[in-house]
């Protein structure tokens, strides 16, 4: 299978809504990840630790020093690197991240990648070199397509960003500070774009549906190919999607769904809820190769290696015959259907009050969803 290379570009869009725009009294985030049409995403839960004082923890390229203790987390990620494209804690707080392109040049040496900084109410927060801006989001709904979107609603900043914009000579130093408008680059990457047409889409498709706005309305955003939101062009394609409905209530729980499997179109998002059962799903995990791996080994991504999960391959021939065996590829297609909605109906049950299972059932409820479209796929 293919590889990553460090100089391949990327894209992906994040969406969030706050109440009054979402349909429920709930904060609900979603995320495509547009990466390399063939690399392999794995779905990851790290139960939560405590580590001892001096703990280095080693990341995709660098070691960094290890926190007291972690929680629990659910991690949609690239299967060659530490961190994630998007995932959850314990705790109902979400995560993902966007490539942008800035007048900051980038750093010379290997450093902690964007994806590692992921394992770390709505906040956007954007990156230029070390200096940084974010906006609080407390209402409506907003979203992020691989460029720079703060402009002069900035609730908090790095303490020198004006600064060396003005040395810069981006900022005059008086006046209104507009972060995307000083630290955008003048000349975009044509990527940059394909960018903007994505980020004008998904604005419009919130709008659309201010008020309404739900895990499935979400799903059915990043199911959009039509405006390019579900990538498949130019080597990439959406290659995992997640939706999280986080509720007001502290009573009620997080739930978040997963893909693990490319083109979300054609893909089944299965709910995950944190609980005492909650583990690793062996099906959608990849296979590790130690200290052969080609992202370990210097220099670094020299040779390639199979990194395809069990469910990743299900998938792709499910895939295959989606494509060319219409009566069987639309059977199969119903399968999805039906096990997304049956997840989807047991998830509004529990937010509407329901009763909820027992803490073990909901954690164990994702894996027996994988269970469930592998025996599909079987």
């Amino acid at each position: 299978m293919a590889s990553w290379s460090p100089d391949t570009p990327c894209s992906c869009d994040c969406f969030v809504s706050v109440p009054p725009a979402s349909a429920i009294p709930a904060v609900i985030f979603a995320k495509n990840s547009d990466r390399p049409q063939d690399e392999v995403q794995e779905v990851v839960f790290v139960p939560a630790g405590t580590h001892a004082p001096g703990s280095w923890l080693q990341c995709t390229y660098i070691e960094v020093e290890q926190v007291a203790k972690t929680h629990a987390v659910i991690l949609s990620r690239p299967s060659w690197l530490w961190g994630a494209e998007m995932g959850a804690n314990e705790h109902g707080v979400c995560i993902g991240n966007e490539a942008v392109w800035t007048k900051e040049p980038v750093g010379e040496g290997e450093a902690l990648l964007g994806m590692d900084l992921l394992r770390t109410e709505a906040w956007v927060l954007e990156t230029a070199g070390r200096l940084w801006a974010a906006q609080r989001i407390q209402e409506g709904a907003r979203n992020i397509s691989n460029q720079l979107s703060i402009g002069t609603d900035i609730s908090a900043e790095h303490p020198a960003l004006r600064a060396h914009a003005q040395a810069q000579g981006w900022w005059g130093g008086q006046g209104t500070f507009d972060f995307a408008q000083v630290f955008s680059l003048a000349q975009q990457p044509v990527r940059m774009e394909a960018a903007k047409a994505r980020f004008r889409a998904g604005r419009e498709l919130l709008q659309q549906l201010q008020g309404g706005i739900t895990a499935e309305a979400m799903m059915d955003i990043l199911r959009n190919k039509e405006r390019g939101i579900c990538m498949d062009s130019g080597g990439f394609r959406t290659t995992a999607s997640m939706v999280s409905v986080l509720p007001r209530d502290p009573a009620q729980p997080c739930v978040h769904f997963l893909t693990a499997t490319p083109d979300p179109a054609r893909s089944v998002f299965k709910p995950f809820i944190f609980g005492a059962g909650a583990a690793q799903a062996p099906q959608v995990l990849s296979p590790t190769f130690g200290a052969q791996d080609p992202v370990r080994t210097v220099p670094r991504f020299q040779t390639q290696v199979d990194r395809r999960h069990a469910l990743y391959r299900g998938h792709q021939e499910a895939l295959g015959l989606m494509e060319s065996e219409q009566d069987q590829g639309q059977r199969l297609r119903q399968k999805q259907r039906d096990l997304e909605q049956e997840g989807l109906e047991a998830v509004r049950g529990l937010l509407a009050g329901a009763g909820a299972p027992p803490s073990q059932e909901l954690g164990g409820l994702f894996q027996a969803f994988v269970e469930r479209e592998s025996q599909a796929y079987a």
